[in-house]
């Protein structure tokens, strides 16, 4: 237990062996998802699936964690597996490199995990992740949108029905409502509004769909901040302190 003897001596025996015990299943592992994916394993997770089916590329370095000079062109999942592994070798670690959508995530997640965690930068997956979780009471922490956001004070988690400032919320909202989900999901956002885009930047603020991405600014200090709250609360939920 020495690993962890430090997070045991603040949460206590009783709430590590609860992690410990616990699965998780991270869909991105990108700017968002690489820092989710480690605090959880560095937190004691005990089984996490993670889910992408990118590969790293040179633009990826500035905030994603599993992106290296000698990672390039590498598949996320694989490099990811391989670098939480090294953090904790006993942590049951799984690598599904399919793209989420509608068909593969009731097979993804036809057992059940304690936790799902969204990490999705893309419109049309993530709304179909939210609405299988919801409809299925699976419970679930999505992160909104990081990019063109500057101040790390301004990340807050609280109902994604109650967030405000954030145009991929806002969308979220909108779709899930039509499809009669009005509650059930917790998310991690920014009250600080998204700054305008600089020249060379997609205009509109909002993430792509299905496979595109708009290609928006943003740091690691920010997409970093993102996981780990993504994380944190995550782990809340499991030892039964949200």
């Amino acid at each position: 237990m020495e690993r962890f003897s430090r997070t045991e001596k603040l949460l206590g025996t009783e709430k590590l062996l609860r992690l410990q015990a616990s699965s998780a299943v991270l869909f991105g592992a990108g700017a968002v998802g690489s820092f989710a994916a480690e605090a959880l394993v560095r937190s004691g997770i005990g089984s996490l699936i993670i889910v992408d089916y990118d590969d790293i590329s040179l633009s990826n370095i500035n905030r994603q964690l599993f992106a290296l000079e000698s990672t390039l062109g590498q598949n996320k999942v694989d490099t990811a597996i391989a670098r939480l592994l090294d953090i904790n070798p006993k942590c049951r670690l799984t690598g599904v490199k399919q793209f989420a959508d509608v068909n593969t995530i009731p097979e993804i997640l036809k057992s059940p995990p304690d936790i799902v965690l969204d990490a999705i930068d893309t419109v049309d997956p993530k709304l179909e992740l939210l609405t299988y979780c919801a409809r299925s009471s699976i419970p679930v922490i999505s992160s909104m949108g990081a990019a063109r956001k500057t101040d790390p004070l301004a990340v807050r988690v609280d109902s994604l029905f109650k967030s405000a400032h954030c145009p991929l919320a806002r969308l979220m909202r909108k779709y899930l409502r039509r499809r009669g989900i009005k509650s059930g999901i917790t998310c991690v956002y920014s009250t600080e509004p998204p700054l305008p885009p600089r020249p060379g930047e997609d205009s509109d603020e909002l993430s792509g769909t299905n496979h595109s991405t708009k290609i928006m600014g943003s740091l690691t200090t920010i997409t970093g901040i993102f996981g780990l709250v993504l994380a944190d609360t995550a782990m809340k939920i499991i030892t039964g302190d949200y």
